[in-house]
């Protein structure tokens, strides 16, 4: 018996549905958002006065994920911080905390609100998910009691954590992830989990993981997901103070989804006053949408589509081996006016670009870094050098580098190199970067004046060469390969 032809018609819209589904590209958006922040306090307020600020914080994200779903968004990403700020101390932010449970009791909050503890803003999240049939990425505050039989219990009786949630587009609670690696005071506010936690979900379109801002400089969580458990796609809420010359936001971020090879929807926290500011949507092969705003404190949206599986794309790249290349030259000439210099408090080894075009090697310990240049009418009042970095970083954290950089110093004073600089006017017609490094963990980086990116301007080789495809179009602030030695991180080493 053929079916009838309502049900015909059913059958192949389901199935245009699923086909949709599983889509080999998904729309992504990020939204970064100039949080309003509570007022500075040593009092915890009460458990209203936490809920209403937050709901203000909540409506300007509702409306960015309103807009970003009549866009087509399968999924938006939202800051670190972004529902109640960061002016807290472990008691004044109790307030702000709810109990969020462990997402394998398959919770929809917006339709199931009184099913475990009072989660107000757990329900918000949900209803904004379910209602605009897209995946909801926000982060908050978890709180968890313990007791004396847990002999690394606080006094006060309870864990408290920085924590990223993810809401389905039926408004299904599907992943909570506790934050690991904690910046500097955090560690005031927050506790860390006795074990890193490694989150994953899957999607219609692709495998997701996610962790938090300063995660993404250590092997736990952030090279676990992408290596060993095979994530497409990264999200990662942060809250971001730029230090350039290497880890401005849109520069870093877009250099470790390419390093990584996966997409990474980065969503930043917005205040100018502490250089926060830099969001994007990142794909291995270079930057689909990003913005860097110091000038305004306004909210971003940014919205686009990305390859629901970018290993399994053709435009995927191979193994590189980042040491080859410079491993099997010589050095291109002694240095015999090698210097010293700072860059964010690590002591680098530079060497001054002193002609138009050239090739200069500079090394530090293990780390020796070729380049070969052609500058494109050099201004006279500004200065390059090459620059070598190998060994512990400990200023915020403790975790080891290795790194080659063309940069452009702040003034023709060579004690300046190294210093933030926003701007430059040489151009280069090319470049070739390249080191002997330890680890395979290398991170691609090129920024033009005024803090811009250079997508499709450059590629890695297979031998680890980061070159200049075309004539760069912009004059360059930097050009460096971010090498992070996650393998000596646990090994007793001088600075």
């Amino acid at each position: 018996m053929l079916p009838s032809q309502p049900l015909l018609h059913t059958a192949v819209f389901a199935l245009t549905i699923l086909q949709a589904l599983a889509s080999n590209t998904f729309t992504a958006a990020v939204y970064e958002h100039a949080v309003i922040l509570p007022d500075a306090t040593l009092q915890p307020v009460s458990p209203e006065e936490a809920l209403a600020l937050m709901n203000k914080n909540m409506d300007v994200l509702e409306g960015a994920i309103k807009e970003a779903a009549q866009q087509g968004a399968h999924i938006i990403v939202t800051p670190e911080d972004g529902i109640y700020g960061w002016r807290f101390t472990r008691e004044t932010i109790y307030p702000y905390l709810e109990d969020i449970p462990d997402p394998a009791v398959d919770w929809i909050p917006c339709t199931d609100p009184t099913r475990f503890a009072p989660a107000p803003v757990q329900k918000r999240l949900s209803c904004m998910a379910r209602n605009n049939s897209i995946y909801v990425v926000a982060n908050i505050g978890d709180k968890k009691p313990c007791n004396s039989s847990d002999p690394s219990c606080p006094s006060d009786g309870r864990y408290q954590y920085n924590t990223d949630v993810v809401f389905d587009s039926k408004g299904k609670l599907v992943a909570r992830y506790h934050k690991y690696n904690l910046f500097m005071s955090e560690s005031r506010s927050f506790n860390y989990p006795k074990e890193p936690e490694a989150i994953t979900f899957e999607t219609p379109f692709g495998k997701f993981g996610i962790f938090t801002c300063f995660d993404i400089l250590f092997r736990e969580p952030a090279v676990v997901l992408v290596s060993e458990l095979q994530v497409d796609t990264v999200l990662f809420p942060t809250a971001w103070m730029n230090v350039l010359p290497f880890l401005t936001a849109v520069e870093f971020h877009s250099a470790w989804a390419m390093g990584m090879g996966v997409n990474l929807l980065s969503a930043n926290t917005h205040n100018t006053g502490l250089a926060m500011t830099g969001s994007g949507i990142y794909a291995p092969d270079g930057a689909r949408r990003y913005s860097y705003n110091m000038e305004t404190e306004d909210g971003h949206l940014l919205i686009a589509e990305l390859d629901s599986h970018p290993r399994l794309s053709s435009t995927s790249s191979s193994a590189v081996n980042w040491s080859a290349y410079a491993s099997s030259v010589k050095r291109f000439s002694p240095n015999d006016h090698d210097f010293e210099g700072l860059i964010f408090h690590d002591k680098f080894t530079f060497t001054e670009l002193t002609k138009p075009e050239g090739n200069l090697t500079v090394c530090q310990k293990d780390l020796c870094c070729h380049l070969s240049y052609k500058m494109a009418g050099k201004q006279e009042d500004e200065v390059y050098v090459l620059g070598a970095f190998d060994g512990l970083h400990v200023v915020e954290g403790q975790y080891y580098l290795q790194i080659c950089t063309l940069l452009k110093c702040k003034s023709p004073d060579l004690g300046t190199c190294g210093q933030p600089v926003e701007t430059a006017q040489t151009k280069f017609e090319m470049f070739s970067l390249s080191g002997t490094f330890g680890t395979n963990y290398v991170f691609p980086e090129v920024l033009y004046s005024g803090v811009q990116l250079a997508p499709g301007e450059f590629e890695v080789l297979n031998d680890g060469r980061l070159i200049s495809k075309t004539r760069p179009k912009k004059p360059v602030i930097t050009v460096t390969l971010f090498g992070r030695w996650y393998e000596r991180d646990n090994l007793k080493q001088d600075p």
